[in-house]
């Protein structure tokens, strides 16, 4: 598993170290892979609206060919959505 954010790499590795990942989290500085799915816009916290990352899962198939778009994902829950999305396709 792979996850794509726009902080820097120190960051990242910061983050994954503190939170113990078993993922890979790659840095996407400039938010260019983020535009090409579709996943940088206009986001409104607490009446603000700024520039981010909107939180979405893909899942790519061994074939490379996305087999689902999870948007709007809940952090608290997501790791059960996502088992429970593979595990419907068997």
């Amino acid at each position: 598993a792979l996850a794509v954010s726009p902080d820097s790499v120190k960051k990242l590795k910061n983050f994954a170290e503190k939170q113990q990942l078993n993922f890979n989290l790659l840095a996407d500085e400039d938010h260019a892979v983020a535009e090409q799915y579709g996943v940088w816009g206009l986001k409104k916290f607490m009446g603000r609206e700024s520039m981010g990352i909107l939180r979405t899962t893909y899942i790519i198939g061994e074939d490379g060919k996305i087999s689902h778009v999870m948007k709007k994902v809940n952090t608290k829950t997501h790791h059960e959505d996502v088992l429970a999305l593979l595990a419907g396709e068997k």
